[in-house]
């Protein structure tokens, strides 16, 4: 490992040198299941065909030109994206954290365009929005927020799908000016509201009779992953604003602000930019991959497989006392165990399977959106044979 890159992550010893499907190698020849995509990034797989060829063409045309120029592929991007969403207008950028940040912004602008000096934004215990300073001080995870102190002011935080801890913020004098919440909670433990149709509709009337923006971020819960476009649209909710980046460009990065009515129209030249964001290789990436998940059918698989893994572990692990609970919202699968569990990385690697342990006891399973039944069932087997060698170690 080179000493030259600066300790920000706690890699582990293995460096991959391709990929296919839903499968790595690494640089010994060994194959491996992937089960976290990248952290719901790599949607389609590794190496896609279609995908690499529109990069190919991409690549070969127009990587980037400035911002302040027109750009068709970006332009396509944004008329797809509002068409699958339901919303007006789109800023891209490069990531989750830039699209999160763009919301922030976008209602701290809209706040002051209504004379509120000193706005607040209501965000959720356990969320995670990023690690700028912005969004990590709307992240609910003191671990994240360590040391970077002093923090950006201006959030207001409440228990993730408690809506009457959002209508006792209202009842106070504050200057909230907006909602940001996660559909679903990825970094926080695959979260799912008991109810996202009454959470969202109740966050909806709550914003509606005060006159606040609801923001969803959607980074790790979009373009597909929970079985519809955006996690949103299993409810009868729509927003005023949303982050998207991750899965929805594959691999190439992108991130993407989306807004409806009143909110779409808060950004005027000169208040925000990207030098990067939506050039023409990234744009590419993004219409590839809304279209290869379209003709595939991938949104309908995510939720066929993801119903069919739940069920599995669910029927494996019947009267287990260690497993908690096992839950999903399309490929977003969260198990939870009794204990902490971190060391089933670690373990799962060395039986040639990429998972990931997050909240300290909540194994969370990504896969691609391509994974078949039969990858899925090689998915159970290899899971239930690491956690049953982790249980037993720890008994």
């Amino acid at each position: 490992m080179s000493q030259h890159l600066m300790n920000t992550y706690g890699r582990l010893p293995v460096t991959f040198a391709k990929g296919e499907g839903v499968w790595l190698w690494d640089d010994q020849g060994t194959k491996y299941l992937d089960a976290l995509s990248g952290i719901a990034v790599t949607g389609l797989g590794h190496s896609h065909p279609k995908f690499v060829q529109a990069l190919n063409v991409q690549a070969s045309t127009l990587m980037h030109v400035s911002n302040v120029y027109q750009i068709a592929e970006q332009e396509k991007l944004a008329d797809q994206l509002a068409a699958l969403s339901g919303m007006d207008k789109v800023f891209f950028c490069n990531s989750g954290c830039e699209a999160n940040e763009a919301l922030i912004k976008l209602a701290r602008l809209y706040a002051h365009q209504q004379e509120i000096a000193d706005p607040e934004i209501i965000v959720m215990d356990s969320a995670f929005h990023g690690r700028t300073m912005a969004t990590l001080s709307a992240t609910g995870s003191r671990k994240v927020q360590a040391g970077f102190e002093p923090l950006v002011q201006g959030f207001v935080r409440v228990p993730f799908d408690d809506l009457e801890a959002v209508k006792q913020v209202a009842g106070r004098k504050n200057n909230v000016v907006a909602v940001l919440v996660e559909p679903v909670q990825g970094e926080g433990g695959v979260q799912i509201p008991e109810d996202m149709n009454a959470y969202l509709k109740g966050l909806r009337e709550v914003c509606d009779e005060n006159g606040w923006l609801l923001m969803l971020d959607e980074v790790q819960s979009g373009i597909g992953r929970t079985g519809t476009w955006f996690a949103f649209q299993q409810s009868e909710v729509m927003p005023d604003a949303m982050a998207l980046a991750k899965g929805l460009g594959s691999g190439v990065p992108i991130g993407a602000c989306l807004a409806k009515g009143k909110a779409a129209e808060v950004f005027t030249p000169g208040k925000h930019g990207s030098t990067f964001g939506g050039n023409p290789f990234a744009c590419a990436a993004g219409l590839a991959t809304l279209e290869i998940i379209t003709q595939e059918k991938l949104r309908e698989n995510a939720q066929d497989i993801g119903a069919y893994i739940n069920q599995a572990l669910t029927d494996v692990f019947k009267g287990n006392e260690a497993i908690i609970s096992v839950r999903n919202a399309g490929l977003m699968i969260g198990i939870t165990l009794d204990r902490p569990c971190a060391d089933l990385v670690k373990l799962a690697l060395e039986n040639q399977l990429l998972i990931n342990v997050t909240a300290g006891n909540i194994i969370r399973l990504l896969p691609p959106m391509i994974m078949n039944k039969e990858e899925a069932q090689i998915l159970v087997d290899k899971l239930v044979s690491v956690i049953n060698e982790f249980l037993e170690k720890k008994d």
